[in-house]
């Protein structure tokens, strides 16, 4: 049995995961050509370097949305241009661009797992079905490569489970697609 551990002390975003995943022996070229299977490559630009940050070095995987524009420099919230929007597509929509995908199908049923279990999420939280709750930040493109990229990874690695030990959360406030949250939201 393969484990993945997961100590993310400092946090963790989609494309930290994804720089993980390549300097754990996924090719970087693999990767990329099996999330073109999505169908949404008009949508994201993706790029791969080695980085460097306080003496540690790793892999730096940049999801960059082509239509979006910083909202603010002073933040990182993303918004989209005028007439251009995919931030609010909902779990059936997510799962229909899984279903139609070349993905191996494997890789379709846990990536529509870990959708799930952010629906569940977002459905508790908002008081609505399932299938009417709109994913803001992470029904994105950039979201949606990273999440099925990472289940693309695990696959790869023939990763059979992943531990993680609670995630450093922060605090402060945030702005999201809802307006000022507390963090963690």
């Amino acid at each position: 049995m393969k484990i993945l551990f997961y100590e993310p002390f400092a946090g963790i975003s989609g494309d930290m995961n994804l720089g993980a995943m390549i300097d754990l022996g996924v090719d970087e070229k693999y990767l990329i050509n099996e999330l073109k299977k999505l169908g949404l490559e008009n949508e994201y630009n993706i790029t791969v370097s080695k980085s460097s940050k306080m003496g540690i070095s790793g892999t730096k995987v940049d999801v960059r949305l082509k239509d979006y524009q910083p909202l603010n420099p002073s933040n990182l919230i993303m918004t989209p241009s005028k007439g251009h929007n995919h931030s609010h597509r909902n779990l059936p929509a997510i799962e229909k661009i899984i279903d139609e995908s070349g993905l191996e199908e494997e890789v379709k049923i846990l990536s529509k797992k870990i959708f799930m279990h952010v629906a569940k999420a977002e459905s508790k939280i908002h008081g609505l079905p399932l299938n009417e709750v709109h994913f803001h930040e992470v029904g994105a493109t950039d979201s949606i490569v990273d999440i099925i990229g990472a289940a693309i990874c695990y696959h790869n690695l023939g990763v059979d489970r992943v531990i993680s030990t609670p995630i450093e959360l922060g605090g402060g406030f945030v702005t999201a697609a809802h307006g000022k949250m507390p963090v963690p939201a």
